[in-house]
């Protein structure tokens, strides 16, 4: 094969990878690393939506039905002649409705990308972290080289509390590998565990400093990056603590409850018998997005639309073990 259709044909594959990247499902993959195909995507991501909406749909369905009804047998339900007022104040209640349900939808969503920006960042602070001890850090014995490795590991362990702590989980098995027996069933007893493991960490880069095995300016650079953790930790009880006033909330859902009663008063004397079904189809819609922005307001549970945190905390850990092995090779060598 000739170089120009060796070329050729990389590029092509390059092409094919990029648009494979900026498919449903390729996102999908790097979003969760779940290989599914489109069907399983939307099933994985509407199973967590449609089950709340469902009795409401069902509900405002078999109401503009019985609207059709009524109006089918002649009872005066249906507004055939409006008047410029009552149109004015559907089309005025209309547009206030819309922008609550934006501003609902934009403040869950800004929530959202924030604890999204926060956890990068942890993973960023995680790598920095771990190469500024291994490569800072002094060995004076054949002892340290093992305490700088748990400490390493002590940082992935930083991360997954912080997701079980922020999910309200107990300490389980996961960081069990990441520390010793004494540290794991100490940490079981604790109230807030990351912040034990934080202490952890700077308790190591306290005893090093005092055994000269690094000096001031860099135990001060160390103990910033782990500031940075506690910072990220923080912030992300801010967004779990803080949520949206309830009063929008219950405002929100005041609103929609009356517009799916008003919908079919409107529409029934021109679609009849579809009353139903376009009512449903309308609160369908309009539920899914408000559900939406109820789940995505809180991005640390184990919802199919929650933040990734299973597959970012194992990114930590894959980075901190090759860090681990990468040196080890490196002191062989």
């Amino acid at each position: 094969m000739s170089r120009s259709n060796s070329t050729n044909l990389l590029e092509r594959c390059k092409k094919f990878l990029s648009r494979k990247k900026n498919s449903f499902t390729g996102k999908y993959y790097l979003y969760t690393g779940e290989k599914l195909n489109w069907f399983q995507v939307c099933l994985r991501l509407e199973t967590s939506v449609i089950p709340v909406i469902l009795p409401w749909v069902i509900f405002c369905g078999v109401y503009g039905f019985l609207v059709s009804l009524l109006y089918y047998f002649g009872v005066p339900i249906g507004f055939t002649q409006k008047s410029g007022v009552l149109t004015n104040a559907i089309l005025t209640f209309n547009i206030g409705f819309t922008l609550l349900l934006v501003f609902r939808t934009n403040t869950a969503n800004e929530r959202f990308w924030e604890g999204r920006r926060l956890w990068g960042s942890l993973v960023n602070t995680v790598r920095n972290l771990a190469q500024g001890i291994f490569i800072v850090v002094k060995e004076q014995s054949p002892k340290d080289r093992g305490k700088k490795e748990a400490t390493v590991r002590l940082l992935v362990a930083f991360a997954i509390a912080m997701k079980l702590h922020l999910r309200g989980e107990a300490v389980d098995e996961q960081l069990a590998p990441l520390m010793s027996d004494i540290q794991y069933f100490k940490l079981k007893d604790t109230q807030h565990p990351p912040l034990q493991i934080a202490f952890w960490i700077r308790d190591y880069l306290q005893h090093q400093h005092e055994r000269n095995c690094i000096n001031i300016y860099q135990l001060t650079s160390l103990h910033n990056l782990v500031d940075d953790l506690v910072d990220i930790l923080g912030g992300c009880e801010r967004i779990l603590r803080t949520p949206l006033p309830l009063i929008y909330s219950i405002k929100l859902r005041q609103l929609l409850l009356i517009f799916c009663l008003i919908l079919p008063v409107e529409i029934v004397s021109n679609l009849t018998w579809w009353t139903g079904v376009i009512t449903a189809f309308v609160s369908f819609t309009l539920l899914s997005i408000e559900e939406i922005g109820s789940e995505i307001e809180e991005p640390f549970g184990h919802d199919p639309n929650d933040l990734p945190l299973d597959m970012i905390c194992n990114t930590m850990r894959r980075n901190v073990e090759e860090l681990i092995i990468s040196a080890a090779s490196s002191a062989r060598d």
